[in-house]
């Protein structure tokens, strides 16, 4: 099954960037749908229904070493000329090392398929063809929602198709708590 470990984001602030982006929406780009939004930390790819377990309890014991995590979403950029997304501001030094030890994780399970850096954001729109993202990128760059607190990582199962217009659905498997105590 095709896993990742995210943050999950809380259905107020999903429904203050959709207000922001609905305007905006065009038939140029491909834009991700409102209820799969998410922030990856970790991306596992295929990984063997016998290793999910151990994945499971790997991510408790990392989710444990870290704080909840104060976000909100701010500013806008785009990778390459095919995707455009808004960016993410407030805990996000602990954020990376949670990423790292996501990733970290997923290694020690046999489940770990990234080698990317990890860069906080949400995906707003794909472009099918390298396209000029920099109008787009101007819209939302003065964007600030709220703030949050993300609490947990969860384990996701994506299940490319299976959604509609032929888009990932996402199947939450396991939440793990964030539950180390804040630095003071």
């Amino acid at each position: 099954m095709r896993l990742f470990a995210a943050i999950l984001i809380p259905p107020d602030v999903v429904a203050h960037v959709d207000a922001a982006v609905a305007p905006h929406r065009d038939d140029v780009l491909r834009w991700t749908a409102s209820e799969s939004w998410h922030l990856t930390l970790a991306f596992y790819g295929e990984v063997e229904d016998t290793r999910v377990a151990h994945l499971k309890s790997r991510l408790t014991r990392t989710a444990k070493r870290y704080p909840p995590l104060c976000l909100a979403f701010t500013g806008s950029g785009q990778f390459s000329k095919r995707a455009l997304w808004i960016g993410c501001d407030g805990d996000i030094v602990p954020m990376r090392a949670l990423a790292r030890a996501a990733a970290a994780a997923g290694r020690r399970a046999g489940a770990s398929k990234d080698e990317n850096r990890f860069r906080a954001h949400l995906t707003l729109a794909r472009a099918p063809i390298p396209t000029d993202l920099r109008p787009y990128v101007s819209t939302f760059r003065a964007y600030r929602g709220p703030s949050w607190t993300a609490d947990a990582v969860a384990l996701v199962r994506s299940h490319l198709g299976a959604g509609e217009n032929r888009r990932a659905r996402y199947e939450t498997l396991s939440t793990h708590q964030l539950s180390a105590p804040v630095a003071s």
